[in-house]
């Protein structure tokens, strides 16, 4: 959410409303709103879906070069058995997102 409302508050252009895919919305100025499956009713989020999942893809097939031990070429981060695997076995990295729910209750053990 944090991200999100950081990113809105970077634009040079002010939108009108800020429509979100999901059920919750950062904390934002301006008029938002969440939609539930936003990516298969609006055009605009499915765009914006796509394009953050390309640079996201993009982002993870660098970090593959600095963190061999991970298999971020294959599966981009995501939290799949091999992944956990990694994570397991070689430990959480600086760049994992400490509320994804595995790495927060290895965390804690």
């Amino acid at each position: 959410m944090l991200a999100m409302q950081r990113a809105v508050e970077g634009l040079t252009v002010h939108p009108d409303v800020v429509l979100v895919d999901g059920n919750h919305l950062p904390k934002l100025i301006m008029p938002a709103q969440a939609i539930i499956k936003g990516d298969s009713k609006i055009k605009a989020i499915s765009a914006a879906s796509i394009l953050a999942k390309v640079a996201r893809d993009r982002i993870m097939l660098d970090l593959a070069e600095s963190y061999p031990h991970f298999s971020f070429k294959q599966h981009k981060g995501y939290g799949t058995q091999q992944h956990i695997a990694e994570i397991t076995e070689y430990g959480v990295l600086d760049i994992h997102r400490k509320s994804f729910n595995p790495i927060r209750t290895m965390l804690l053990k």
